[in-house]
């Protein structure tokens, strides 16, 4: 079985940088964990941290975060599906809204369990995703401020989430505009403007995020120490939070173009060659890990000496040096970027496993 492997000490560092970033510009954040994937002993990895707040898209993986520790305040980030309202208020402390109907629902929730439900307003800012559009905003507020067991707690957004919009200084600001609109007209406090996220990190480097925008939630830098505008790494980050370790199950040399019909294969492709490759042979691997399990394209082999081939469904293909350290039952150590580590997570036939630094 592959594993794929949580490096605390890097966890830790990354961690830390953050933190002390966000302390310095006075920015309250949550961690993302929806990566995770609910992983028990990750999550605990990232309890043990010491955060205050969580933010997941699943409520089941709260749940657990509440089971670990109780007094870490949770955020649901998407719209709540009509099926999962008890179960939210339950274990989310904030749930991110912009359907005034689920939060009806909500309110009606929190009435039955005895309390009040924090929600932070999605707004669209451009990127078309989940958001109420900026034109009725002040309707949809007027509609639920006085809601008896529903509390707005701030205005949020998310960018760059699906159609690749960028943050800019400008959206930001507008975003902070719309808490003074509302404070002035309805006379009540917006504790948060949630408009950052990994990828407005750069913003914040830059001294370019208004005051306003107190408050982050934080996943893909965690985990990868990435800068998302330039993408590359941030320099007091560590990118090696996850690795990937794959057992090889055969090794040997065979031609490096295949011989017979070619066909389109079971995953929709089609292979085409260079002349000039008939007739050679390579030394090549099969591990212990295909398709079903990740996406080869988010996969880099620590070792730049090894080539990645194809995949079918539970086998991946490598191109490797004639090694004698490569062998039957030796494994190969792969970087993995965040699509990669998502699937990876999400899958049932990965082990995963807790590392610290060597001392």
């Amino acid at each position: 079985m592959a594993q794929f492997i949580l490096n605390k000490t890097a966890l830790r560092c990354n961690y830390e940088y953050l933190k002390t970033l966000f302390e310095k510009n006075n920015i309250q954040f949550a961690i993302v964990s929806k990566l995770l994937c609910g992983t028990k002993s990750f999550l605990k990895e990232l309890v043990d941290l010491g955060v205050q707040e969580v933010a997941d898209s699943r409520v089941t993986n709260l749940e657990r975060i509440k089971k670990i520790n109780p007094d870490i305040r949770t955020i649901y980030i998407k719209p709540p599906a009509k099926r999962s309202i008890r179960k939210i208020v339950q274990y989310a402390d904030v749930s991110c809204n912009s359907e005034l109907q689920t939060i009806l629902w909500l309110n009606e929730e929190a009435k039955r369990q005895n309390k009040i439900h924090n929600v932070l307003i999605m707004i669209e800012m451009g990127d078309l995703r989940e958001g109420v559009m900026g034109d009725d905003l002040m309707s949809f507020y007027a509609s639920i401020f006085e809601l008896e067991h529903i509390h707005v707690i701030g205005l949020g957004t998310n960018l760059n989430c699906l159609h690749g919009v960028m943050p800019s200084s400008d959206k930001l600001v507008q975003l902070g505009l719309y808490k003074q609109l509302i404070e002035s007209k309805f006379g009540q406090k917006i504790e948060w403007v949630s408009g950052g996220t990994s990828v407005v990190l750069p913003l914040l480097f830059r001294q370019q995020i208004p005051a306003s925008n107190n408050h982050f939630r934080i996943g893909e830098t965690l985990y990868f120490g990435n800068n998302l505008f330039t993408g590359e790494i941030i320099p007091e980050m560590r990118n090696d939070v996850f690795r990937l370790k794959a057992e090889i199950i055969e090794i040997t040399d065979k031609p490096k173009v295949p011989f017979g019909e070619l066909a389109t294969n079971p995953s929709g492709e089609q292979f085409s060659f260079e002349e000039e490759d008939y007739g050679q042979t390579v030394h090549r691997a099969i591990v212990d890990i295909g398709i079903l399990d990740v996406n080869p394209d988010f996969l880099f082999p620590i070792n730049p000496k090894i080539k990645i081939g194809a995949a079918s469904s539970d086998m991946l293909v490598v191109e490797i040096p004639a090694d004698p350290g490569y062998a039957i039952g030796s494994t190969i150590e792969f970087r993995v970027e965040y699509m990669a580590a998502l699937r990876l997570l999400n899958s049932f036939y990965i082990e995963k496993i807790v590392v610290e630094d060597p001392s």
